[in-house]
């Protein structure tokens, strides 16, 4: 009688199991059954809304639904970070996150109200933006390695502007500053536009900015660029060396822009938008239209995002230590 029952429980729970993984398989295969938001935790204007406009359009046409986008800004695009990690894992709520979301911010504030990367599920890393060290045309110095030996013969001399404390600017610069075994002193500024402006008219010497808002500046010599921070050279500046090949082995800087859902996403709808994603990046004119913005296309597999994130963490961890920086 015990033995009977045991049988029938043990086969009524092998065929609930096999049910439940079937509708699992009939859900994953069905998506998108309709819209899905995209979320990005910065105003619009920005490379985040460049790149993730772009982006959903791509998707939109890829997955035969309307992929919208939905500006969540505010707290350093904390805001839109908490959105998605508390959103249903559903793959209808997604996350276009850059450095400062996935790298920067994790490694600075001890308390976030998101886990990175426990609370998400990568899915593709999707572009990134090269940073440029520019100098004013005072500063004795043609590359990288004629930089270090005169930071090294002025310690504490040189100033490098950025576009607010904690920011991808100062970190470059203490990044910097750490492997070339320099000091340099930090002047931040209440944006982008105000550090470049410095460097421009001289106020400072040095400042690690953002590919397309300096382009001009350098063309038209009122700044001199001595290498890109990313491991290859920007399609903009083919003539500027790395700054890792020119003088800094190792460095390396970059914004990146990935996408994520809310951790506990079906693997199968992970992997469908990976392979969207990739698709969508490689294309010709995705690349072209990037280009334009000061961007170049670069994709990954969940797996690899994921360990990059972790890489950053912990890399940006050790430099904010070092470089005894506060979170404000």
């Amino acid at each position: 009688m015990t033995r009977s029952s045991g049988y029938g429980s043990a086969v009524g729970m092998l065929i609930l199991t096999i049910a439940c993984c079937a509708a699992a398989g009939a859900q994953a295969q069905a998506y998108p059954a309709r819209t899905i938001r995209l979320i990005l935790p910065f105003p619009p204007g920005g490379g985040t809304d460049v790149v993730g406009r772009l982006l959903a359009q791509k998707l939109g046409q890829a997955l035969g639904q309307q992929v919208i986008v939905d500006n969540r800004a505010g707290a350093g695009g904390r805001i839109g970070a908490e959105f998605v990690a508390k959103s249903p894992p559903d793959g209808y709520t997604l996350l276009l996150a850059t450095s400062s979301v996935m790298g920067t911010g994790p490694a600075l504030y001890q308390k976030l109200p998101f886990d990175m990367p426990r609370d998400f599920a990568p899915i593709s890393l999707v572009a990134y933006t090269a940073y440029v060290l520019v100098a004013h045309p005072s500063v004795p110095a043609t590359s990288v390695k004629g930089l270090v030996a005169l930071a090294k013969s002025r310690p504490g001399r040189l100033t490098f502007a950025s576009s607010g404390a904690g920011g991808a600017a100062h970190l470059s610069g203490e990044l910097f500053s750490a492997m070339a075994g320099v000091k340099m002193v930090h002047v931040a500024y209440k944006g982008s536009s105000p550090g470049v402006f410095s460097v421009v008219s001289g106020e400072t010497d040095l400042m690690f900015s953002n590919t397309l808002p300096v382009l001009p500046q350098v063309k038209n010599g009122r700044l001199r660029a001595l290498g890109v921070t990313t491991p290859q050279r920007s399609a903009l500046l083919l003539n500027v060396p790395t700054v890792a090949e020119s003088g800094l082995p190792g460095f390396e800087v970059q914004q990146n822009y990935g996408m994520l859902a809310p951790a506990g996403t079906p693997r199968e709808i992970v992997g469908r938008l990976n392979q969207e994603v990739a698709k969508a990046m490689r294309t010709d004119d995705t690349k072209s239209r990037l280009l334009a913005d000061g961007s170049e296309a670069k994709v990954s597999t969940p797996e690899e995002f994921e360990k990059m994130i972790t890489v950053e963490i912990a890399k940006w961890s050790k430099v904010i230590k070092q470089a005894g920086i506060k979170e404000e």
